[in-house]
């Protein structure tokens, strides 16, 4: 399956939870603490949001959006369900 995630780079603490953008195409709100450089955000974004799904980062593969805050994740073997879930997830949610 394919989700749509917004990055924020540079946060605080990593945390994966929210929607962003329009309810027709919502995308999932992930913080990570990693910079937006050399790919570390990247990086720290597919570990996050494998660790929230509960499963392991190599079944995650950024499709599009690698400089771009918006970026389009293509993820093996997890429900659509855990997905919605994380979206319904309040700001601060899952680490």
């Amino acid at each position: 399956m394919r989700v749509t995630v917004r990055v924020h780079p540079g946060a605080k603490r990593t945390e994966v939870g929210g929607r962003w953008g329009p309810d027709e195409v919502p995308a999932l709100v992930v913080r990570v603490q990693a910079p937006a450089a050399d790919g570390k955000a990247n990086a720290a974004v597919l570990a996050a949001l494998a660790e929230a799904l509960g499963t392991r980062p190599r079944g995650l593969q950024l499709v599009s959006g690698a400089t771009s805050r918006t970026k389009v994740i293509e993820i093996d073997g997890v429900e659509e369900e855990a997905v919605v879930s994380l979206m319904d997830t309040p700001r601060g949610g899952r680490r």
